[in-house]
């Protein structure tokens, strides 16, 4: 019987075969593996439970470093700015990881069944042993997906239901309870967060994403900052760079192209933010990029 790594590094081996990140079927739900470690990443992460299944993996938050590998689980709870780079994997051993974005609607579905309390207090990305039933969880969940993909429309909402109740009951708990307290500042603040993700190639005004969180602008400011650990003009930047540079690197657009593209005005302005985030220049990092594509 296939066991959750071989169902996941076979999805995974199909639809990226050279490594990388590979969507499903599932809403939500996508495979990661890796044939060497890599580079840095920035990104700014959805609340996700990813679960390691082979391989270790590295991710910073502010000053933390959360190291993980196969048999961890790491939780995000919230909107967050991180650096990333996984640390172990090979051809013989890549690195394979299950990642689920978690679903504020299902959770909290959950906790009013579950009639268990929100916890302020919890810390919003933490890692932990995966529990025994969330593996199964997610194992039954693969094969559906991959051995019985014909009865997806009618048990893929259960399977991903069943995923969330496990993380909920488990040690990762209370952090994601947070998501679920009705009218709380993280809703409140979730709106703005999606307001910003639709809209960060143009100008959103601080008084508008207050007010899209039933706020003042001294308390949105205030939360805002709380749980993204950014303040809403930084969170823009860095969706608009880590857009740019994907855009760059993926798709071979020039860097005064991707400049206006995500909202620059000013050329020269993004050059020297994009160098004080990623550490160099632009052109120099996709000169760098195609010359390693051409020695590949």
């Amino acid at each position: 019987m296939s066991t959750l790594l071989d169902l996941v590094r076979g999805h995974a081996d199909a639809h990226a075969p050279g490594g990388g990140i590979a969507a499903t079927p599932i809403a939500g739900l996508s495979t990661v593996h890796a044939l060497a470690p890599s580079g840095l990443g920035h990104d700014i992460q959805r609340p996700l439970a990813c679960l390691v299944l082979q391989g270790a993996k590295e991710v910073t938050m502010g000053a933390r470093t959360f190291a993980f590998a196969a048999g961890d689980t790491l939780v995000i709870a919230a909107d967050l700015p991180t650096e990333s780079r996984i640390v172990q994997a090979s051809a013989a051993a890549p690195y394979c990881s299950l990642v689920l974005e978690i679903d504020p609607a299902v959770v909290a579905d959950l906790v009013a069944d579950m009639d268990v309390a929100p916890d302020a207090g919890a810390p919003p990305i933490g890692v932990e042993p995966t529990d025994a039933e969330l593996a199964e969880a997610a194992l039954q969940l693969m094969r559906l997906l991959l051995v019985r993909p014909s009865a997806l429309p009618v048990l893929q909402a259960q399977r991903v239901r069943e995923m969330h109740y496990w993380l909920l009951a488990g040690r990762h708990g209370p952090a994601i309870r947070r998501l679920a307290w009705p009218n709380g500042s993280a809703q409140r603040v979730a709106r703005a967060v999606a307001a910003l993700r639709a809209g960060y190639d143009r100008p959103l005004p601080v008084e508008r994403l207050a007010a899209l969180s039933d706020m003042s602008v001294s308390a949105f400011h205030a939360h805002f900052r709380a749980a993204t650990s950014l303040t809403p003009l930084q969170f823009q930047k860095r969706l608009r760079l880590i857009e740019a540079r994907r855009r760059m690197l993926a798709d071979g657009v020039a860097a005064s192209v991707a400049a206006h593209g995500v909202g620059y005005a000013s050329v020269p302005q993004f050059t020297r933010e994009y160098a004080r985030m990623f550490g160099q220049p632009p052109t120099r990092e996709t000169d760098a990029a195609r010359q390693r594509a051409q020695a590949g």
